[in-house]
């Protein structure tokens, strides 16, 4: 349920990579080649990116299917940006939040995006309530299992983790209540990327120097994309990538 993709690299038109090539997350929203749950991903869509000295991203979001929005065309076709994530939605719960509910999530600067869906939503989790401050649940942008995922990382961030330590951690955690739980995550400041393969699938271009990018699924079909395994931490720059294999909590 859901795609999403961020990039690092040299400035582009953001439409260059979400939208012009022959299988772009535009297209995956009516057509993924590799998504193992569900079909259309027409319940929202959004992007953040990161603009030259200032660290805060900017975000555009929807509730409707990205196809339909003219000014989503537009913006794409004229904003360029080094760094950016974008994501198009399949709810888990129908009409969940609307345009609140549509990743990235933003904090500081901080995009996130859940591409999964935790069964039993929200009961299976309502015992990791307690481990976030009432503030942080109280002021949680919408009322669906991946604003209270993004919660869950925003904590461990605030305090102090790393990116993918802060996924990592919280995957492990959301899977020891929901074992069933599909926790692909995605993490970007701008300068870095962090990932899960967690359920479904995720791929990474890298051409080191250059640029990265991690996706749901390949947007084209160059020989350099490279699936990361399920169960699998990324942690990448513009120049490095790594994988760490991930323990299922019993382990």
């Amino acid at each position: 349920m859901c795609r999403h993709l961020a990039y690092l690299g040299p400035p582009v038109p953001l439409g260059e990579v979400l939208n012009a090539p022959a299988h772009s997350l535009f297209r995956q929203s009516w057509e993924p080649r590799r998504q193992r749950h569900g079909t259309v991903n027409a319940d929202g869509f959004g992007v953040g990116w990161y603009a030259d000295e200032d660290p805060v991203p900017a975000r555009y979001r929807r509730a409707g299917p990205v196809w339909g929005d003219q000014s989503y065309a537009d913006l794409t076709r004229v904003v360029r940006s080094g760094a950016f994530l974008g994501a198009v939605r399949d709810a888990t719960l129908a009409g969940a939040d609307g345009e609140a509910a549509a990743a990235p999530y933003a904090y500081g600067p901080w995009l996130f995006s859940h591409n999964g869906a935790v069964p039993g939503w929200p009961g299976s989790l309502a015992d990791l309530v307690p481990t976030l401050p009432p503030a942080d649940v109280l002021s949680m942008e919408a009322r669906c299992d991946a604003a209270f995922l993004w919660a869950l990382v925003l904590r461990r961030l605030r305090t102090g983790d790393e990116p993918a330590e802060a996924l990592a951690a919280t995957v492990l955690e959301v899977a020891a209540a929901q074992p069933a739980a599909r926790l692909n995550l995605l993490l970007t400041n701008g300068e870095t990327i962090a990932a899960t393969a967690w359920g479904d699938t995720l791929w990474c271009l890298a051409e080191p120097g250059r640029r990265t990018v991690v996706a749901s699924e390949p947007y084209d079909d160059d020989p350099h994309w490279t699936e990361v395994p399920d169960r699998t931490l990324l942690a990448a720059s513009r120049t490095d990538v790594l994988l760490t294999p991930l323990k299922e909590p019993s382990a």
